[in-house]
């Protein structure tokens, strides 16, 4: 991946097929090398060019462990989009790069064509909340976990019940987990972007077409709080993907491929006339 220096930090990017730009932006704590196993493949073979990118937080894209908001990472993606010249974009993002890609259609909107928001909200809820204050409270102490228990919460959390109940999958998800490298400053200064204020006034003023997808599964955040903020932006379609969890984009990839194609080929296909 090369880097480019924009937005004032270093940030570091992958540009992979040809045609019109899809931007896809990664939740906390991953770079954007895990879109390149089942989305990155899906949209470069249906003739899409697609711009992957390492958050603000996540090396080798400089780490800023002083701290930084949601619009610090609006203003990088903004800035990529000016620099590589792609907007408009299509966006896809997943959980915190879904609340970055939401904030950019208000903020930006003829930057954005099309936007898929994946285990997406509008707000915290009091349990999300909580849980947001006690895992930076967790970090803040400084105290490291080890490997093996972090990568068994993280999946407890983040996995359906399907692949939980499979013993060779869980097998092979807990090994992937355990060795993962863990970025702990910049995940520490992600952290701190939780909880999510209620931005349901704000997404009421979104204009860009968008479709919301919730894992049936999903603990982090659960379809009532996807269903609640497609019905916030005007126009939002909204779908849930059955057997997934947070991690819907790696555990159903398939499924959520194609609702993905399936919305941005909805807007390529001219309407029918009537009469």
């Amino acid at each position: 991946m090369p880097l480019l220096t924009v937005n004032g930090i270093r940030l570091n990017y992958e540009d992979s097929g040809s045609g019109e730009p899809v931007v896809l932006i990664m939740g906390s704590g991953s770079g954007g090398r895990a879109w390149h196993l089942h989305q990155v493949p899906a949209l470069t073979a249906a003739g899409y060019r697609v711009i992957t990118f390492d958050n603000r937080g996540i090396p080798p894209t400089d780490v800023c462990v002083d701290g930084f908001t949601v619009q610090d990472m609006v203003a990088d993606v903004i800035a990529l989009i000016d620099t590589l010249s792609l907007g408009p974009v299509r966006i896809v993002g997943t959980s915190m790069g879904a609340y970055v890609a939401q904030e950019l259609a208000l903020a930006r909107p003829e930057l954005v064509r099309q936007a898929v928001l994946m285990a997406s909200r509008a707000r915290s809820d009091a349990l999300r909340s909580a849980l947001a204050r006690a895992e930076r409270e967790l970090h803040e102490t400084g105290v490291p976990l080890p490997p093996l228990y972090r990568a068994v919460v993280q999946a407890m959390q983040s996995l359906a019940p399907r692949t939980l109940d499979d013993e060779q999958s869980i097998v092979d998800w807990l090994d992937v987990m355990e060795m993962s490298p863990q970025h702990e400053a910049g995940r520490g200064a992600q952290l701190a972007l939780e909880p999510m204020p209620d931005r349901r006034g704000a997404y009421s003023g979104i204009r860009v077409s968008c479709h919301v997808i919730s894992f049936a599964d999903d603990l982090i955040t659960p379809p009532r709080a996807g269903e609640e903020l497609a019905a916030t932006i005007p126009g939002a379609g909204f779908e849930v993907i059955p057997d997934a969890g947070h991690w819907g984009y790696l555990e159903n990839a398939e499924s959520v491929n194609k609702s993905i194609l399936g919305f941005f080929r909805a807007a390529d296909t001219p309407a029918r006339s009537v009469g």
